[in-house]
């Protein structure tokens, strides 16, 4: 679960939002909505407010300083560093409000920007020293969260790093664009900024920084009775290890709190919450079903609690390795034996949890990943920051997506839905969709009777807790609603899912135009790009021959013409798949000029990758050099070419380390695919079997990555779990080993995976409903082989997947509408939400072909190449009938 999601549904209760939007509310800051003084500048940079003293020429990096401070005196710090710099001309910025304080130190909170509420730009060494001792001095005293990223000045709330104070970014050796810092030699290397202070190599820590320095590192665990084995999982709020009780040799687990950080919305800190973990396992000592609670101590400001190690996995990670949801359609599913082991650990969790309330509690935390499983059976309840008194009548404190109570339910009600929501999870865990539509419980309850031999009834008392009394009449409105895989459920699909998208649109602000991921709110620009923007969109909705949108595709026109500073370069991220957006709808002027933009920054440095490195890149060029002729569009095809066979290497196998180094990742988006995809393609344009031969080695890249599951399905392995999916997975790779078949047929090895990729695409079940990472992308590859619009028809699985959509499906004003990763809030984009989930459907139905850029539907009936001969218009898409 990625718990950045969480503070994006803070701001719109319908789609992921910028915390960025609470500017304005309530509990601003008063300073925060004063006009600049006289003589200075101000500007809005993301979630900060940015004071510049005219005349004054900062260093483009430097060290620079930050001030920490809690909620309930971030009002008189900002007061004093604003009376302390304006009269003296140095620039600062700062959060201008309580909330985006919160979110900056919230649990889940990047740890190496925590705690920043106030930054400072001293234009010299000597400034920084005067600023710290005279600043210093005035906010002596003042608690505030440790950044971890800074070294500390004394005990007080400021802090420095060494690092970039103008916008420069420089291609990392993982090949993403990232902030950048001068060295010594006057190159741009990245600004690193991790989790614990670091110095460049070519910076030296002024002297009066050293005693600082020496007191940070004065701090050890030496001496202490504990030996620190491991670390299980890292928050903004502290740390969870592994170790052993040197005295007696136990294993024992030990949980670090930071004061003042890791906050949750009501502002508790990891502090405060540990003592309630703490005051919760005194009281419930003795029993069972929670781990022994064996010590607490304090160590440089950081407390930890020491609890005994309860062996086993959770409960969560039993569900996975169990589920027979996840085999593939072929096999048959041992449902009974399955049903019988959830339902006794069902009633294991039940017992535990009554055995909590006996003690005068509730847990307030319950799901999945807060439960241990014995080796015996027996479940013990971990993690009590949440716990309250059964009397208390506040809402719950900590949540988990999928579990997350309604507003109103408090004391025991709170474990009573959780235990409700876990009765579905361990059948259908799709729960994270009740916030959503509460009507989904019946919808869930009546799809898993229809799979595993539940008792009868057995969800009807989770039904009612989730949904209300009297909820037996909907069923799952929606489910019910949503179109068989044929002709005429197409076009209503086509029509409703449009209306959907086209009603969620935002023309009135210019960095998204459609809703989408986070991921549009992490760069410059990236409410325009390919994946999360309005490129994907208006391109999906063009490829399924949803008609023309002139209105948003102006919107996207005018933005592209003048993108933000920074805006990422490659396909799915950046210029590249903006200008071939462009180009798609009609407006070839703009796009060139939009390539010619990205053609004018330092490409080529950048990863190997289809999702923003160079094979992306390098594919978009071959299509311009295609569509317009230019020789040096061709050219710089063939370059792009001649780097990505250097990074593969030798074609022997003492390279494979070094392709490893250059390809960290695996499949078609951030792995060896892409770049094999691209050598595929010049060949067929150019017929040199170099670049056939470079595609294998590609592939073979990838495919050493990949794993044969139990029942012949293979998947990506990342070590922790396997992915089958298009983006990162399998998937994905299956699609271009499809394309390499083509023309290689003799190759056994590549047939066999490529029959155990199709296999990984057939699962009954997947998470989320998304293009890149869900059921979509298994429509769209399974879909590919077939002529349009025909496969659904051909091939029961496709028909079956898309009637499995209906899980997923929500509305949005009366129209379908899908949940974007994480099932948090809805999505539109391509990459994620409905647009991808139109593109995918449509691929399978509609009667004109439906592809992602540069992997159009094999058909070698077409010409030795597999090339599909071009609409009526010259695109993939057309108009309405």
């Amino acid at each position: 679960m990625d718990m950045r999601y969480e503070a994006y549904c803070l701001i719109d209760p319908d789609f992921y939002d910028t915390p960025a939007r609470a500017k304005g509310q309530s509990d601003n800051f008063e300073l925060s909505l004063c006009p600049a003084p006289d003589g200075w500048v101000r500007s809005d940079l993301d979630n900060w407010v940015v004071l510049t003293p005219d005349g004054v020429d900062l260093p483009p990096q430097g060290w620079k300083i930050h001030v920490s401070a809690c909620l309930d005196d971030a009002r008189d710090t900002l007061t004093a560093v604003w009376d302390y710099c304006v009269p003296r001309r140095i620039a600062f910025k700062f959060l201008p409000s309580e909330d985006s304080l919160l979110l900056a130190n919230a649990k889940y909170a990047p740890r190496e920007s925590s705690g920043k509420f106030v930054t400072i730009y001293p234009v010299d060494e000597a400034q920084l020293a005067t600023v710290l001792h005279e600043l210093g001095s005035v906010l002596a005293g003042r608690p505030g969260p440790y950044v971890l990223s800074d070294l500390r000045w004394g005990s007080g709330p400021l802090y420095v790093r060494y690092g970039g104070f103008a916008m420069r970014t420089c291609v990392s050796p993982d090949g993403e664009l990232v902030p950048a810092i001068e060295d010594a030699a006057g190159r741009l290397v990245p600004d690193v900024r991790g989790p614990a202070f670091r110095v460049p190599d070519w910076v030296t820590l002024p002297a009066f920084l050293e005693p600082h320095l020496a007191a940070r590192n004065s701090t050890t665990v030496a001496g202490l009775p504990y030996r620190i084995e491991s670390a299980l999982h890292f928050s903004n709020g502290g740390g969870l290890y592994t170790g052993q009780d040197t005295r007696t040799g136990q294993r024992v687990v030990l949980k670090e709190a930071r004061p003042y950080a890791g906050l949750t919305l009501d502002g508790a800190d990891a502090v405060t919450r540990q003592r309630r973990e703490r005051e919760a396992l005194e009281r419930l000592r003795g029993l069972d079903c929670v781990p022994a609670l064996l010590d607490h101590f304090v160590l440089g400001e950081h407390h930890f609690l020491v609890e005994e190690f309860v062996e086993g996995p959770t409960l969560n990670s039993m569900f996975v390795d169990r589920c027979p949801l996840v085999l593939p359609e072929a096999e048959d599913m041992d449902t009974e034996a399955y049903t019988s082991w959830a339902l006794d650990t069902l009633d294991e969790v039940e017992r535990a949890v009554d055995a909590v309330h006996g003690r005068g509690l509730i847990v307030g935390d319950l799901h999945a990943d807060n439960m241990l499983v014995r080796p015996d059976g027996r479940v013990v309840l971990i993690d009590f920051e949440g716990a309250a008194d059964v009397t208390d009548r506040q809402d719950q404190r900590l949540a988990a997506p999928g579990f997350v109570v309604p507003s109103g339910l408090s004391g025991v009600d709170i474990d009573r839905y959780a235990l409700a929501c876990l009765r579905f999870f361990l059948f259908l865990p799709l729960t994270g969709l009740f916030p959503l539509d509460s009507g989904k419980a019946r919808h869930f309850a009546d799809d898993i009777a229809r799979t595993f031999p539940v008792p009868p009834g057995f969800f009807d008392d989770a039904v009612r807790m989730i949904a209300g009394e009297g909820t037996g009449a909907p069923a799952g409105s929606v489910a019910q609603a949503w179109p068989e895989p044929d002709h005429q459920g197409w076009t209503r699909t086509r029509a409703s899912m449009t209306a959907a998208i086209q009603a969620a649109a935002t023309p009135d602000r210019d960095d998204r135009l459609f809703p989408g991921d986070v991921e549009q709110f992490a760069t410059p620009g990236g409410g325009l790009a390919f994946a999360h923007g309005a490129a994907g969109v208006l391109y999906a909705l063009d490829a399924v021959g949803a008609g023309c949108h002139p209105d948003h595709e102006e919107w996207l026109v005018r933005h592209a013409l003048r993108p933000e500073p920074g805006i990422r370069l490659g396909f799915y991220d950046g210029l590249h798949g903006i200008a071939y957006a462009l180009d798609h709808l009609g407006h070839r002027d703009v796009a060139m000029k939009v390539l010619d933009m990205a053609l004018g920054e330092q490409w080529q440095q950048l990863g190997p990758d289809l999702y923003g490195g160079l094979a992306g890149i390098g594919l978009n060029l071959q299509h311009f050099a295609a569509a317009t002729g230019d020789p040096a569009l061709r050219d710089a095809a063939f370059s792009v070419a001649d780097i990505l066979a250097d990074r593969l290497g030798p074609a022997d196998g003492a390279a494979e380390d070094a392709a490893d180094d250059a390809y960290p990742y695996a499949g078609l988006l951030r792995g060896a695919t892409g770049p094999a995809l691209m050598f595929l393609r010049l060949h067929e344009d150019t017929g040199d079997p170099e670049f056939l031969a470079l595609a294998d080695r590609a592939l073979r890249q990838d495919l050493r990555r990949c794993i044969v599951r139990e029942g012949g399905a293979m998947e990506v392995d990342e070590g922790w779990r396997t992915l089958p999916y298009l983006g990162v997975g399998s998937a994905g790779i299956g699609l271009v080993l499809d394309d390499y078949l083509a023309h290689r047929e003799d190759t056994p090895f590549h047939k066999s995976a490529a029959a155990a990729i199709r296999k990984a695409t057939t699962a009954r079940f997947f998470i989320q409903p998304g293009l890149f990472q869900g059921m979509a992308g298994m429509i769209l590859c399974l879909s590919r082989p077939h002529p349009p619009g025909t496969a659904a028809q051909r091939d029961p699985v496709v028909a079956e997947h898309i009637r499995r959509l209906s899980r997923h499906a929500l509305t949005y004003r009366g129209h379908f509408a899908f949940p974007g990763d994480q099932l948090m809030r809805l999505s539109t984009d391509l990459a994620t939400g409905s647009a991808g989930v139109l593109l995918a459907v449509g691929s399978a139905l509609h009667d004109r072909p439906v592809r992602l850029p540069f992997l159009a539907p094999s058909d070698r009936r077409n010409g030795p190449h597999g090339h599909m001969p071009p609409s009526p218009q010259g695109q993939e898409g057309g108009e309405l009938p």
